[in-house]
């Protein structure tokens, strides 16, 4: 796929979001406004939703935490979190058009905010946050002095989360479970197979990337890509099928890059018989992995998207601020896998084969197969 083409692929998945309802996560209540100190008036922050809110454990969390890290540096900084309840792309711009007289920075995790372009435009002198998508275009305009949109290379994380599973199986089975096949989610689906792949070669092994009949995917280009997708972010009941069926073909490794549908994965894992081990995603999901006296999480694919909102809203606060349309990568640290002691069950051996993994892909070695990078989870840089 030449650049041309996948720009164009890009605009059109970015003019679909705004037609699309997205949903991902468990339901929560709003998180209390927060405000922190007194004296001079500091930043106005607010923090625009899907309807898993807040406190959703993952995701909009981690994003919410970056923010709450900001206030306790800078205590006369007040935030206000919003929930939209629908999920819906257009009814979220209008959620954040409701408020932009308000405040002076609006954070929107979540692709379904791509069109909130339209306002910045309208409101030149607030800034906006945007994590997970880039903003659809105004008359052409594709970059904003007021937007800051950021996305992660999510088949790096992906990639770590592949190797730690081909590695730790014992059935030399392991399988990933999406959502809906946009850019992000394909990306975590490829950069898992990568990871696989790669311990088959270079450690030589022979694990096996199961797939189920039916649950193959169709990304926003319209290409096949394979994978077990369950054709939403907030299905539970199938994510628990999806999860039982492979379970049941001898799959002992599972990484569920689905939002709220994984939770149905979750459930699947704790009620199966024999050590069966998931790996979590975007964020730490250790927490979630406590199951009676064990614990079902091997390790988590994370973005490190808390440090990435304090570093924007420390250049807003010092005057430093710049829009633009960025990917992240495990160069910045923004991508990587969670390794600290109690919060996974990697092997010694396992731990340092990733660690030397890590340096290849952050000096650009390896490089993971993307959903658009022209690799494939055959056949990449590093392999």
């Amino acid at each position: 796929m030449t650049k041309s083409t996948k720009k164009l692929a890009m605009v059109l998945f970015l003019a679909l979001m705004t037609v699309v309802m997205a949903a991902c996560g468990n339901n929560s209540d709003n998180k209390k406004d927060v405000k922190a100190g007194t004296g001079e008036e500091g930043l106005k922050i607010a923090i625009v939703t899907s309807p898993s809110g807040v406190d959703d454990g993952s995701f909009n969390e981690d994003n919410y935490n970056g923010i709450l890290n900001f206030i306790e540096n800078n205590p006369t900084a007040t935030v206000k979190a919003v929930k939209e309840p629908t999920g819906d792309p257009a009814a979220a711009v209008q959620a954040v058009a409701d408020i932009v007289a308000d405040y002076d920075v609006i954070v929107t995790p979540g692709f379904q905010f791509a069109g909130v372009s339209s306002i910045a435009v309208e409101n030149p002198d607030k800034i906006f946050i945007m994590n997970d998508t880039e903003p659809t275009p105004v008359d052409g305009q594709t970059e904003f002095d007021n937007i800051y949109a950021f996305n992660f290379a999510e088949q790096e994380s992906g990639f770590f989360a592949g190797m730690a599973a081909a590695l730790e199986t014992k059935t030399n089975k392991v399988a990933v479970v999406n959502g809906i096949a946009y850019p992000s989610n394909v990306n975590y689906q490829f950069g898992f197979e990568s990871g696989v792949n790669y311990v088959n070669k270079v450690y030589g092994k022979n694990v096996e990337l199961v797939e189920l009949s039916g649950y193959a995917g169709t990304d926003v280009t319209g290409a096949d890509v394979g994978g077990n997708y369950a054709g939403s972010f907030a299905d539970e009941a199938t994510g628990k099928v999806i999860g039982n069926a492979l379970i049941k073909q001898g799959v002992d490794i599972i990484f569920p890059a689905a939002g709220g549908t994984g939770n149905g994965v979750f459930t699947a894992v704790k009620e199966a018989k024999g050590d069966v081990k998931v790996i979590g995603v975007d964020v730490d999901q250790y927490d979630d992995g406590a199951n009676g006296s064990e614990n079902i999480v091997l390790t988590s694919g994370v973005k490190f998207m808390a440090m990435n909102i304090e570093k924007v809203l420390n250049s807003v606060a010092d005057g430093t601020f710049k829009g633009g349309n960025v990917v992240l990568y495990a160069d910045t640290d923004s991508t990587g896998f969670i390794k600290e002691e109690g919060r996974h069950q990697l092997s010694a051996d396992t731990l340092n084969k990733l660690n030397e993994a890590y340096e290849l892909v952050k000096d650009g070695t390896i490089v993971p197969a993307s959903n658009f990078n022209e690799h494939s989870p055959e056949q990449f840089p590093g392999l």
